[in-house]
């Protein structure tokens, strides 16, 4: 019992003055670290000033050099990025083009299937009036680098006079006119 109370006693004496220590001690390393930080938070503020060009004129000629370096290797990354996701979304455009020329090849074939059983029922004979000289215009993929143009119907002129391309547009204007000639035209390929 003798022992409790001499160990609450002295727990309590020289106890209190390690506790009241200990605050102190927390409050000056606290006291530090936000001195450690409000340093780093007024430098990062004076190099962000001098990125965007003001504050410059208490810089020497090598902090300017170093300033210099680093916006160009900000420059060299931002551009980096950027061509990066232009050749993704390059490559993305070409897979869709691949997949619509397939889409376009398929449609033709089964366009052509239905039109030669079409004639077959109609008698098996071809078509009258040398419309049989229809040609599909199929888009071919052309590797040219990273740019592949897209091909258009030569036959769609606008704002262009040429004796030639007006003859096909009023026969095909005329062939479209008669019903029932099983004539399609290009653009609806």
């Amino acid at each position: 019992n003798m022992l409790k109370t001499l160990d609450r006693y002295q727990k309590c004496s020289y106890g209190s003055i390690e506790v009241n220590n200990k605050p102190a001690k927390e409050l000056e390393n606290s006291y530090r670290e936000y001195l450690k930080l409000k340093g780093r938070y007024e430098n990062l503020q004076r190099q962000q000033r001098n990125l965007l060009g003001e504050d410059l004129g208490p810089l020497d000629s090598k902090e300017l050099e170093q300033l210099e370096r680093q916006l160009d290797g900000s420059l060299k990354q931002v551009r980096s990025i950027k061509t990066q996701y232009m050749l993704d979304q390059l490559s993305d455009l070409h897979n869709k083009e691949q997949m619509l020329l397939e889409t376009n090849r398929a449609l033709a074939m089964k366009l052509e299937d239905m039109i030669g059983v079409r004639s077959h029922h109609m008698g098996g004979g071809g078509w009258e009036g040398g419309e049989q000289n229809i040609t599909y215009a199929h888009h071919q993929a052309q590797s040219q680098g990273l740019y592949q143009p897209l091909e258009c119907n030569p036959t769609l002129q606008i704002g262009y006079d040429n004796p030639v391309c007006s003859e096909q547009i009023t026969a095909t204007t005329q062939a479209q006119a008669q019903p029932g000639n099983g004539y399609i035209p290009g653009w609806m390929l």
